[in-house]
């Protein structure tokens, strides 16, 4: 069970890395294309003349759009954070393929020691199942002992009464 978790989170952890390296291409590549237009773009207003009058009274003066720094400064964000995140991933793929392979050397270790244990014990029952046949055997004997020296104390009794029946008349 812990085999097949573990190659689910590898599964997941190798499309997350794969997703990850993937859209930093994409972005590095849109950036530099961005990167591209926007430098082109500066080049050629740096060059132009300004077209047109003036601005009238109440309007700014045109400036160049502040905000492509903010989509390439966004872009450039989002790539270090898919590179944090790859990074994270891998940190946290080295942590749980750590744990399982301590996992798999502690489950390892204690099946061969409860393995031995099986085994010492199987030796044990043996032993006492062998223990056991020899004094079943000796009970045997010894009932069988006990029968006879009960049968012979009858007889001896027997011949005792006989004896003390009798005594008087054998005296005389």
């Amino acid at each position: 069970r812990a085999g097949e978790d573990r190659e689910k989170e590898n599964k997941e952890f190798q499309s997350t890395v794969s997703d990850q390296r993937e859209t930093q291409d994409l972005l590095k590549k849109a950036l530099s294309m961005l990167q591209d237009f926007y430098n082109k773009k500066a080049l050629l207003q740096v060059h132009q003349e300004p077209a047109g009058p003036p601005p009238p009274a109440g309007f700014e003066s045109y400036k160049k759009n502040a905000g492509s720094s903010g989509v390439l400064s966004l872009l450039e964000q989002i790539i270090s954070d898919a590179k944090a995140m790859e990074a994270e991933a891998i940190r946290s793929e080295s942590d749980a393929q750590k744990a399982y392979e301590d996992f798999v050397k502690e489950t390892n270790g204690s099946v061969e020691a409860k393995s031995k244990d099986i085994i010492n014990k199987s030796e044990e029952k043996a032993k006492k199942e062998g223990d056991l046949i020899e004094a079943k055997e000796a009970k045997e004997g010894v009932l069988l002992e006990l029968e006879q020296l009960s049968n012979f104390n009858a007889e001896l009794h027997k011949s005792c009464d006989f004896v003390l029946k009798n005594f008087d008349l054998r005296q005389t």
